[in-house]
Formats: structure tokens, C-alpha cells, sequence
């Protein structure tokens, strides 16, 4: 797959199942999420890998952070959250460790993994597996990341959800380029 097809065609689809991508296959799609920009050479982008056993581990916290923090919180909600990591047969937890810089502010860091985050869905997409990024409740939490066992400085920006496609995919809408750009001459 070429690299512009692989732009205009990825997609995130409705349903994910395994398998998963191999240890080879990751090893190559995290090399791809470390060429990401980042000013500095700072490396903030931190991922953890998550499967098997991991989901149960993942869905316990899930499930704790809900029961202590969300008011109101019924069993139809809790039920959401515990099945939240099985939705696929791998989730990548994506964090950015913010280090203080005179040159590079904490958004540029956030920005530097979130381009990883895409260049992980590129090469997930050329590889022959889909993937989801979610956010709600449990991106942006501190406290979240402290049940993750995550350090002050560092910051959940989602969870990419990964495995095979399953049934159809989503339509992709043909854009109007002009309603997004503004052209000086």
C-alpha cells in the first residue's frame, strides 16, 4: 500500500476482533509512532500494551476508578466501563511524559504523541489491522493515571483499541477541501 492511499483510506471501523498484531508487527508500528515530530528530542511518547490478562487488569481499574469517582453511577455504567477494554484484543494506552523545557510547552509535548498516536494508526492500517482511538472519562484524568500507576508528569491521551476489521466499514465522506482551507496568494 502506498503512503497516500494509506492516508486516504484508513478508517476507524465499527468492530475489532483478533487477532491482534504480533510482536514483530508492534515492534514496527512503535518504531513508526517514535518518528513523530518532537521538538527537543524530548521523546515523550509512552505507550503501554495491553492484551490477554492485561484486558482483565485494565478492566479492574476501569471498574475501581468508577466505582470511587463517578457520582450517580448505576450497574448499567459500571457494566460499560468493566467490558470497555474487551471491545478489542489489544488496547494501547497512550501517555505523554511531560518534562519541563524552556523551548517546548507541555501542548507541544501532548501534540508530539498525539502525532505518534496517528502514525501508530497509519502503520496498524498498512499492516492489515484497524484501530479506534477513544478518550471519555478515562483520557485526561489524573486520577485515572494514578490508578494506572502512571508518575505526576504523566498524561493518558487515549486508548487505541486494535485488531482485525470485522463486517463493514464506515463509509469515508468525500470533503470540500475549500471549506477547510484558506488560501493567501
Amino acid at each position: 500500500m502506498n503512503a497516500i492511499d494509506n492516508i486516504l483510506k484508513r478508517n476507524s471501523p465499527r468492530e475489532l476482533i483478533a487477532p491482534h498484531p504480533t510482536e514483530e508487527e508492534m515492534n514496527i508500528v512503535f518504531n513508526c509512532a517514535l518518528r513523530a515530530p518532537d521538538h527537543a528530542w524530548l521523546r515523550p511518547s509512552r505507550f503501554i500494551q495491553v492484551t490477554g490478562d492485561g484486558l482483565v487488569k485494565l478492566s479492574k481499574i476501569f471498574q475501581e476508578f468508577a466505582r470511587d469517582n463517578i457520582n450517580n453511577l448505576n450497574d448499567t455504567i459500571l457494566e460499560k466501563y468493566r467490558n470497555a477494554p474487551f471491545r478489542a484484543p489489544m488496547v494501547i494506552i497512550l501517555i505523554s511524559n511531560i518534562r519541563i523545557h524552556p523551548k517546548v510547552p507541555e501542548i507541544e509535548q501532548m501534540l508530539s504523541t498525539a502525532a505518534a498516536t496517528q502514525n501508530i494508526l497509519l502503520a496498524l492500517n498498512a499492516l492489515g489491522y484497524g484501530g479506534i482511538w477513544r478518550t471519555g472519562k478515562f483520557a485526561l484524568n489524573e486520577i485515572v493515571a494514578k490508578y494506572l500507576g502512571l508518575d505526576d508528569n504523566q498524561k493518558v491521551l487515549g486508548y487505541l483499541y486494535v485488531g482485525k476489521t470485522s463486517g463493514s466499514l464506515k463509509k469515508i465522506p468525500q470533503l470540500d477541501i475549500s471549506k477547510f482551507v484558506q488560501k493567501w496568494s
